[in-house]
């Protein structure tokens, strides 16, 4: 699994606009400015603002003005407008909460201080892997850079393929899924048809872990075991050893994933 993400992004179809002509309305107007927002952590104009959500500037200043009353929005010293204290205070409240990451937390770290790679604690959402948790090594030279809220592409990554493996039990549903796209190529081993994709799963299935060799980012590999926190007959989501090839490869984290199953298993997650 590839510890290089990107910041989960919402589109227009995630957040549902309302529209007129091209100009967001109501609440989607308010969730736009909300989304742009978030791009910018060191502030935006009300100006520029304005043309990254195509609204007018007094539309956009009037949801500005509902969001600061929230706590949401703020405006910094230089007059640029910066999500408000009040939303990260509930976003990181929220994140503290979940209780798959405080249950996964002590198993992360003792992976890491066994294996001293870099370990994930991701789940599947809708066609990616999210990655809840991550701890990194105390020493080393090299980091990998992924961020907790960040997100790949589930047939790219050993955590996703290995919960895809459950999610599409056949060629069908794999074909489905395939139909509904995108399916992105990132490496020459990135596996995208619907053949090469049905294959890997049922290999993951089989042997119960999932492989990422190189497919979401070159350079870097990775195995992955299933966390059942719930029902044991559907993992809530999946552990991962990520690492430089060079410096750990593939061979070497695939005849660990014993060793790594035990850690997990000791602390009640599988």
């Amino acid at each position: 699994m590839s510890a290089i993400t990107d910041p989960v992004s919402i589109s227009d179809d995630d957040i549902g606009v309302a529209a007129e002509g091209d100009k967001l309305v109501g609440s989607d107007r308010v969730l736009a400015v909300l989304t742009e927002l978030a791009q910018h952590p060191e502030g935006i104009a009300l100006e520029d603002l304005s043309k990254a959500v195509r609204s007018p500037k007094s539309t956009t200043h009037r949801a500005l003005g509902a969001l600061r009353r929230a706590g949401f929005a703020s405006r910094n010293a230089r007059g640029h407008y910066v999500l408000g204290d009040k939303l990260l205070q509930l976003a990181f409240a929220h994140y503290e909460a979940r209780p798959d990451h405080l249950l996964m937390q002590p198993t992360l770290e003792a992976l890491v201080d066994e294996f001293h790679e870099t370990v994930h604690y991701t789940v599947l959402d809708g066609r990616s892997v999210i990655y809840r948790a991550k701890v990194d090594p105390t020493a080393g030279a090299i980091r990998l850079t992924s961020v907790v809220g960040g997100s790949n592409p589930a047939h790219l990554t050993a955590g996703g393929k290995l919960l895809l493996s459950y999610r599409l039990p056949d060629e069908a549903a794999v074909r489905r899924w395939v139909e509904a796209g995108p399916v992105e190529r990132r490496t020459d081993n990135s596996k995208v048809t619907a053949a090469q994709i049905h294959k890997e799963l049922a290999r993951t299935r089989e042997r119960g872990y999932g492989v990422d060799d190189q497919e979401n980012e070159v350079g870097v590999n990775c195995v992955a075991i299933p966390v059942f926190l719930g029902s044991p007959a559907a993992p809530t989501g999946a552990v991962s050893i990520s690492a430089v090839a060079y410096r750990t490869p593939l061979k070497a984290l695939i005849e660990a994933v014993p060793r790594i199953r035990r850690v997990v298993e000791d602390r009640g997650t599988t």
